[in-house]
């Protein structure tokens, strides 16, 4: 009985972080701007976090899945980059603006200071930096 009554009270506390975000409008799954995959966000305890969840071309062409190969720590470059984890650290300024993450790109193998910030019309804006240089993409809604 002991156990159930503590079984409970985790489960109580558990609540408000996974509810944390739920109904951000972050929350969602964006196409990246190239249209070549889409990036799932979720409620991550405090924060959000983004994973790879879809690509146009998985798989290389001997039909083995593409990994992390570009990766600076050799020991992660077997990960396959479909489920990917790429964006994770924020923290929440107000309702659909996140600042202070990271946004990892695959592509090169580099981790960037991220914000995302959900714009007027609905779409996401996705900031990644080094140092002071800062660049911008607009990912859009897979509804759209």
């Amino acid at each position: 009985m002991k156990s159930l009554a503590t079984a409970f009270a985790l489960a109580a506390l558990a609540l408000p972080i996974a509810a944390h975000g739920a109904d951000d409008p972050v929350i969602g799954t964006w196409w990246n701007k190239d249209k070549t995959a889409h990036i799932t966000i979720e409620p991550c305890g405090e924060s959000v976090c983004g994973k790879i969840s879809w690509m146009k071309e998985p798989n290389l062409e001997d039909g083995t899945p593409k990994r992390d190969i570009n990766n600076d720590d050799e020991s992660l470059r077997d990960r396959t980059i479909l489920g990917l984890q790429i964006i994770g650290g924020f923290e929440k300024e107000e309702a659909g603006k996140w600042d202070d993450g990271d946004i990892y790109n695959p592509q090169d193998g580099n981790t960037y200071s991220s914000n995302l910030a959900i714009n007027e019309d609905g779409t996401l804006a996705v900031e990644g930096c080094v140092l002071f240089l800062c660049r911008q993409q607009i990912w859009v809604p897979v509804t759209q």
